[in-house]
């Protein structure tokens, strides 16, 4: 028995002898076979890792060139509110009416507007009387826009803190009573169209001057219920006079209209003269002097079109019982208290339906000499 279990446990001793030295021969084999498969799993786990990073680059930078970040991206409303920041541009005229004849055609709107006035200055170059207006314009930032159409050799230099600064726009030649003088008009307004803001358009000269403070004109032409366009039917040789019969059929000679150049038109008759294509050609075409243009587009085009949105009469008052084919201008010697008495007096027209003698807001035309005896007056006189 002894014997056996001797032999047993040797043969024990022997067994486990042998598959311990079977398992150390076996060990390093296998290290080496999962050291090699580690090695293959992190190579590919880099290589995978590399092409999701390159390829996760290249989306990136494609989608990035498409789509703006969304931190970037202006929000969808500002950017068609936000009036231009510049107003020098590069656009065509075809290509700013273009952009310009674009209006809401849905009443009210979806944020707070303050409806303001743009004083649009058609101007040979300089302004004289630069620092009656920014009196008049003072303390009323937000209410209202300025924008100057001077001649193209013309570039307007203002301080930072003028009611005129940068407010340039791109100008052309306009000559006197030619179509180009209406297409300064044109772009002006559709400049001026581009604030969605602007509300009431003001037709103005470097000789006028307003009669009235800021919010007296401002309120007149806020509560008002028409635009004041001069258009009136004269039958005489510089009205229908000047009318010819291949205006036909898109000007009949029952609409055929004359009136002042100077006006102020609403939001939606800017819209209306600057997405015209219809009497524009006709008039550039056949209306060239002895017919003006500036005296019988806008008048007649509007008529036609727009009949019931017109006061018929302009806002701006003129002088012209000297004669001639331009109104009187007046300097230092003739601004008095009874020089502006004669202009507020003694008129009568219609507002809102009602007799009214408060007729007009603006006068013209006022030389550089004008200006001191103007500042000098304002305060007790026209309010500012």
């Amino acid at each position: 028995m002894r014997s056996m279990v001797v032999q047993l446990e040797e043969g024990k001793e022997n067994g486990i002898s042998v598959r311990t030295e079977q398992y150390k021969s076996f060990r390093p084999q296998l290290l080496l076979v999962l050291g090699l498969f580690l090695a293959g799993v992190v190579t590919i786990f880099i290589i995978s890792t590399n092409k999701y990073t390159g390829l996760q680059s290249v989306v990136t930078t494609v989608t990035s060139s498409f789509v703006p970040r969304r931190e970037e991206e202006p929000d969808g409303l500002s950017k068609w509110i936000q009036p231009p920041g510049v107003l020098m541009h590069n656009m065509s005229d075809e290509e700013l009416l273009w952009r310009a004849s674009f209006w809401p055609r849905r009443k009210g709107y979806p944020f707070k507007r303050v409806p303001k006035i743009a004083f649009m200055f058609l101007t040979r170059g300089p302004l004289p009387l630069a620092s009656l207006w920014e009196r008049f314009l003072k303390g009323h930032k937000g209410l209202y826009s300025v924008y100057i159409h001077p001649h193209p050799s013309y570039t307007a230099k203002f301080p930072a803190d003028s009611v005129f600064y940068q407010r340039q726009i791109p100008s052309q030649l306009a000559q006197w009573g030619r179509m180009n003088m209406c297409e300064a008009e044109r772009r002006l307004l559709a400049n001026a169209l581009l604030d969605i803001s602007n509300e009431w358009f003001v037709l103005v000269s470097e000789s006028c001057i307003p009669l009235f403070n800021f919010t007296t004109i401002y309120t007149y032409l806020s509560q008002s219920k028409h635009s004041f366009m001069d258009a009136f039917d004269d039958n005489g040789p510089f009205g229908r006079g000047r009318y010819n019969e291949n205006m036909e059929p898109e000007v009949p000679i029952a609409k055929w209209r004359k009136g002042s150049q100077w006006f102020e038109v609403d939001r939606d008759l800017a819209a209306t003269i600057v997405k015209d294509t219809l009497y524009y050609p006709k008039f550039r075409e056949i209306c060239r002097p002895a017919c003006f243009s500036d005296e019988h587009y806008l008048p007649t085009m509007l008529t036609i079109e727009k009949p019931m949105a017109l006061a018929n009469r302009s806002m701006t008052w003129t002088d012209w019982s000297r004669g001639g084919s331009h109104p009187a201008t007046f300097g230092e010697s003739d601004i008095t208290e009874n020089f502006f008495q004669k202009i507020f007096d003694g008129v009568n027209c219609t507002y809102n339906g009602r007799n009214t003698s408060m007729c007009y807001l603006f006068a013209r035309k006022f030389a550089p000499s004008a200006l001191e005896p103007l500042l000098h007056i304002a305060p007790k006189i026209m309010g500012f």
